[in-house]
């Protein structure tokens, strides 16, 4: 069994430190990039992705519109555990929308409803929802009653609308952290660990994979739209 806790201020230190450990620890699932932990870069983007959700959940302390927002689902029978969480802006210009960024459970409790119940509470705040995902995920998000819209990337865009939000949402911009002391030192050591070559060659199986992706998210959407064109 498990509780929901929604948070508009940043989460208490233990639960961060959770949260931040599940998006090290399910990189694969969470990160639009989908590495595996086989690709010598996997520990770069593990950096990159957990330092950027640490950013937006220092973010949620303020004032300003838009921020983000936080719900956590928690183990009932000690509360002290996190067993899921999904962080979401709202936007900034439409009282009705939000953006899914991250949608993570424990490996040990999927398949309880937890990610359904985290998405119908955001839901229930804001029921134009959007979340872009990768080509594989697109069933799991429409049994939630999203629906693909167009694909961005090496993902596919999906909305509880026939129409994106004309709104807009406050991303964290990635590049300052791609361009940081830290990732540089983070990618001297895995050339150090790994060698040029291999890193170089890293470098080429990330970006097949995301060509891949990219290739099935438009398969998708122009599939999905020819289905809804014939219904």
């Amino acid at each position: 069994m498990f509780t929901l806790a929604h948070l508009d201020t940043p989460p208490p230190e233990s639960m961060e430190s959770q949260l931040l450990q599940m998006v090290v620890d399910y990189l694969s699932d969470v990160s639009p990039v989908s590495l595996p932990p086989s690709n010598p870069l996997y520990q770069l983007y593990q950096y990159v992705v957990g330092f950027e959700v640490h950013r937006y959940l220092d973010s949620m302390d303020g004032a300003q519109s838009g921020k983000p927002a936080l719900i956590m689902a928690l183990d009932a029978d000690d509360p002290a555990r996190l067993l899921g969480f999904a962080l979401y802006l709202p936007y900034v210009d439409d009282p009705d929308a939000c953006a899914l960024l991250y949608l993570a459970v424990q490996a040990s409790h999927r398949r309880q409803g937890i990610g359904r119940a985290m998405v119908e509470a955001m839901l229930a705040r804001y029921p134009h929802g959007e979340v872009a995902c990768v080509a594989s995920k697109v069933p799991y998000f429409q049994s939630l009653g999203f629906q693909p819209l167009a694909a961005r990337g090496p993902q596919v865009v999906m909305n509880t609308r026939s129409q994106a939000s004309s709104g807009l949402v406050a991303v964290q911009d990635l590049e300052p952290i791609f361009k940081s002391d830290e990732v540089r030192q983070i990618h001297s050591y895995l050339v150090k660990q790994h060698g040029a070559q291999a890193m170089s060659d890293a470098e080429k199986s990330r970006d097949q994979l995301l060509d891949e992706l990219a290739q099935q998210a438009i398969h998708l959407t122009q599939t999905s739209s020819t289905a809804n064109r014939l219904h």
